[in-house]
């Protein structure tokens, strides 16, 4: 029986234990409400459950009419945080994300005087449509506020409230008219989450359940201060040494040109990832963790995100494309390679 915890304020320490035991029914409570609009999934929706608590952003990649919209819409409202919608488009410019500086009339002084306009960025939870639509100085504009949660305008910075969730989607078909990521931006991502199409029978409950009259309505599962609270808690968990190596060793396992380096990352492999992959492997390891009621990951949850977190770090080079090898066989391979 969960011991009963008051959230609101920062909890002192003394509060982790009570936290740890309540976060597991709380995060079980928001998939469930999650699920009750969104058919299937429910890797996709543990994952981005990870990437929240975490205090990371997730590039979301799928064909249209898998409900990546409407995952992050009904995650919004479970969490009962301001959502905005930004559809990146190629004529998008940076002041249509950040905010733009108007010219109005002091009623007072009768004076003319600038003040800034928000923009859709000022949200908990964001989600950028179609982000590879826009140039990437548009894309550009992201960055500071996944990174830093502040918009920097006519030289005055804003903070952005917290917490501060960013999830992109892509469509893999469509390339035309469109502009590839930035490394830099895509680092900025926690995890690239693909979406797959649903299986017979899920398909056949989505069609049942969104042709109906009825709509469905998703209650809130999580307070804003109960998120921070958890999201803090998260931080505070304890790692094993041997997990942390374990995390490395996998991440620079991908940089070719290493002695340690196995031949199939030489042969097929142009860039690995950074130290960023090895920092967000045990920060999702620790959140998953925590779902799970442990109060410390471990290598299996290290194994678990390792595709979603090296899918968009590590770059295949013309060997591996012209053999028909992705980045997920080769990280696929690392994982049978690297010993525990």
């Amino acid at each position: 029986m969960a011991r009963a915890v008051s959230i609101g304020d920062p909890q002192p320490e003394e509060a982790y234990p009570a936290l740890a035991e309540a976060l597991p029914t709380a995060c079980k409570r928001l998939e469930r409400e999650i699920s009750k609009v969104i058919v299937g999934q429910k890797e996709i929706i543990r994952d981005v459950l990870v990437c929240l608590l975490a205090r990371g952003h997730v590039l979301l990649i799928g064909v249209p009419g898998l409900a990546k919209t409407l995952l992050i819409r009904t995650l919004a409202k479970a969490l009962k945080l301001d959502f905005t919608r930004i559809q990146f488009t190629p004529d998008l410019m940076p002041g249509d994300i950040t905010g733009t500086e108007i010219i109005e009339e002091d009623r007072r002084t009768g004076k003319r005087v600038f003040r800034f306009v928000k923009g859709p960025i000022f949200a908990n939870v964001v989600l950028a449509d179609e982000v590879n639509r826009t140039p990437p100085k548009t894309q550009a504009a992201l960055l500071e506020a996944m990174q830093e949660h502040r918009v920097t305008a006519g030289g005055t910075t804003f903070s952005l409230d917290e917490p501060f969730f960013v999830l992109a989607t892509q469509n893999p078909i469509e390339q035309e008219g469109t502009y590839p990521l930035p490394e830099a931006q895509l680092d900025r991502f926690m995890l690239n989450l693909w979406l797959d199409y649903p299986s017979f029978n899920q398909e056949v409950e989505v069609v049942r359940s969104t042709t109906a009259a009825q709509t469905t309505i998703v209650q809130p599962a999580m307070s804003q201060s109960e998120l921070l609270n958890y999201q803090d808690l998260v931080r505070q968990l304890p790692v094993a040494n041997n997990v942390i190596e374990y995390a490395v060793r996998l991440v620079t396992s991908t940089r070719p040109n290493r002695e340690d380096a196995p031949d199939f990352v030489n042969n097929y492999i142009a860039y690995g990832a950074g130290p960023r992959a090895s920092q967000y492997l045990i920060l999702g390891a620790k959140a998953l963790a925590a779902m799970d009621g442990r109060l410390t990951p471990l290598i299996s949850d290290v194994q678990a995100l390792a595709i979603a977190v090296l899918r968009h770090r590590v770059i295949a080079n013309f060997n591996a494309e012209a053999d028909g090898i992705t980045v997920t066989d080769l990280v696929d391979r690392l994982l049978d390679t690297i010993t525990v």
